[in-house]
């Protein structure tokens, strides 16, 4: 009687077992994954982005201040930020952004530059006809033609210049205020000053 159940459990040993699946296990594979749902690749994958469209315009912010004004609740904060943008062939603006936050400031300067960009007149060298001055608010500047200096500028002034693609000058700020947005709209002006000889 022995004899004859042993060969039965080595049968049963060497064939091919299916097991059926479990309630979780079922669950698990029908599921599909964390990332699946929400629209991404699997982890380990590699996300491929299209390359970001360069502006027309380069832009740079060259002032950045926190405003606060006193509320009933408390101290309110807000951004102010200038921003010069410019295409370095002659082409050139500042605008001035205020917001809640960074992003939204840098936005509404960027549109206020592109609103109020001029077309700086240059010479085939990329340096000015000639002499120019310009007082905005507290600021006073001057802009000179001078052949084989490149561009000898500071502050904000430099910023507007290099943007506008204007070279070979040489500038000077005649008051002692330190306010770029006021240098940098007294620049501007000077440029706009400029007439064909």
């Amino acid at each position: 009687m022995e004899q004859d159940t042993l060969p039965e459990i080595e049968i049963a040993s060497e064939g091919a077992v299916e097991e059926t699946p479990t309630e979780e296990a079922a669950t698990a594979a029908a599921a599909p994954s964390r990332g699946a749902l929400r629209g991404r690749s699997p982890r380990g994958g590699t996300r491929t982005r299209a390359p970001r469209e360069r502006g027309e315009f380069e832009q740079v912010t060259i002032d950045a201040r926190r405003v606060a004004r006193v509320m009933a609740g408390g101290r309110r904060f807000n951004f102010s930020l200038v921003v010069v943008i410019g295409d370095k062939k002659g082409r050139v603006g500042v605008g001035l952004g205020k917001g809640i936050d960074t992003a939204l400031a840098i936005d509404k300067a960027v549109r206020d530059a592109k609103k109020h960009m001029i077309t700086v007149l240059r010479t085939p060298s990329g340096s000015i006809p000639h002499q120019v001055s310009m007082k905005y608010a507290s600021s006073t500047v001057e802009i000179i033609p001078s052949r084989g200096r490149g561009l000898v500028a500071g502050s904000a002034m430099r910023t507007v210049l290099d943007f506008a693609g204007v070279t070979d000058v040489v500038t000077k700020i005649h008051t002692r205020s330190k306010n770029k947005l006021t240098i940098a709209r007294a620049t501007v002006g000077a440029l706009k000053k400029l007439r064909a000889k």
